[in-house]
């Protein structure tokens, strides 16, 4: 079903951030009305099922089951959150698995032409991986989204053996994201009352130890300064770890999670809000509080032009940006997969290729998930 209703975003002006070269705190204004996006409307589906603006196209670099490329690899079941990673002239699109008990991550190695050249196994044995985030020293970090999940750092390049990172907190994780610039990992918890919590490695960048804290603010606070405190037992013995500081901010099922130029963007499904939090001036705001057109809010990401990429679990199955100056509108619809959700959403390094999945794929079943390429004229 198609969504035109009215839109509306909400960003606080002292918490809008420059990040690839567009400014935040400049072009938002208190509210946006939907029309169309950068790239124009989408065009009828292609033969992949993905509606897509004029210029760009699609193909399926991945199906579930199925071997990717010549590799003997097998793309994983319910493929969930990604991020790419330089690999010398080409890069590495690392995506989660988010099942029981088998869980883990696999990863896609492109060539400098964006031809497959390798596919293969990050992690095994861990318990419904959701999402996480990338690392700048290359690592990828991959989140538990279950009661007393843990965190586990991974290898793209699938030569270093995977890490469980404690300290990084027991709870239901879902994304993380690296704030480079104060040495801290932003991550979200999937719950309806879940924390936004905030990771200090004792040492940079080695996330073996370090304080755990959790965003201080009342719940029904949407814009304005908040505060951190420290969780006493991250380890979630005798409580869960939201319920250890009083005056905890709760977040209505904390999903994707994403940073860039002081901002920690992170959306919460239960809500369908985007959310913004200025590091430097330590305030929390709304940057999309609306029903429609993006509805499911999920995994987040960001382009170099300063556009946020929002995939939906739910709606109809879009990845909608949201624009500096204002403008909410899809960039893309996967048809068919009514089952699904959108996931994993990640540039290529250069900016020129946007990876996701659909985790059910047209059936509605894990065996059925399918990952994504677009390629086009990305605004830079």
């Amino acid at each position: 079903m198609e969504r035109r209703g009215f839109l509306r975003v909400s960003v606080v002006g002292a918490a809008a951030a420059a990040f690839g070269g567009a400014s935040w705190l400049e072009a938002f204004s208190a509210t946006a009305d939907p029309g169309d996006g950068p790239y124009g409307p989408l065009l009828p589906a292609d033969g992949n099922g993905l509606a897509l603006p004029q210029g760009f196209t699609g193909r399926v670099v991945a199906r579930t089951g199925e071997r990717v490329g010549d590799a003997a690899y097998r793309w994983h079941l319910a493929p969930d959150g990604g991020a790419c990673f330089a690999d010398g002239a080409g890069w590495v699109y690392v995506s989660n698995s988010e099942v029981p008990l088998l869980g883990g991550a696999g990863a896609i190695r492109f060539g400098p032409d964006g031809s497959v050249v390798d596919a293969y196994r990050i992690l095994d044995g861990t318990d419904v991986n959701c999402a996480g985030g990338a690392t700048p020293w290359q690592t990828w970090l991959s989140c538990e989204e279950v009661d007393r999940g843990e965190v586990y750092e991974t290898d793209p390049f699938g030569v270093a053996a995977p890490v469980v990172r404690p300290a990084m907190g027991v709870f239901k994780h879902e994304a993380c994201a690296v704030d480079a610039d104060r040495q801290v990992v932003y991550l979200t918890e999937d719950v309806p009352d879940g924390g936004l919590y905030r990771f200090t490695p004792a040492t940079w960048p080695d996330l073996s130890a370090g304080r755990l804290e959790i965003m201080v603010g009342p719940p029904e606070l949407t814009e304005g300064p908040v505060t951190w405190a420290e969780v006493p037992d991250p380890a979630a013995g005798d409580e869960a770890t939201r319920y250890q500081v009083d005056g905890a901010k709760p977040f209505d099922g904390g999903e994707g999670c994403y940073y860039a130029g002081g901002t920690c963007w992170f959306t919460t499904k239960g809500d369908n809000r985007v959310w913004h939090h200025d590091a430097a001036a330590g305030t929390l705001g709304l940057t999309y509080a609306a029903d429609a057109p993006l509805s499911g809010v999920d995994n987040v990401t960001g382009a170099a032009s300063g556009d946020l990429f929002v995939a939906e679990d739910g709606g109809n199955l879009e990845i909608c940006l949201i624009t500096p100056d204002g403008v909410v509108a899809p960039f893309v619809r996967v048809d068919g997969h009514d089952d699904s959700e959108i996931t994993g959403p990640a540039f290529s390094p250069d900016g020129a290729r946007l990876y996701f999945s659909s985790q059910r794929g047209t059936s509605g079943l894990p065996t059925s998930g399918m990952t994504f390429e677009v390629t086009g004229p990305f605004r830079s």
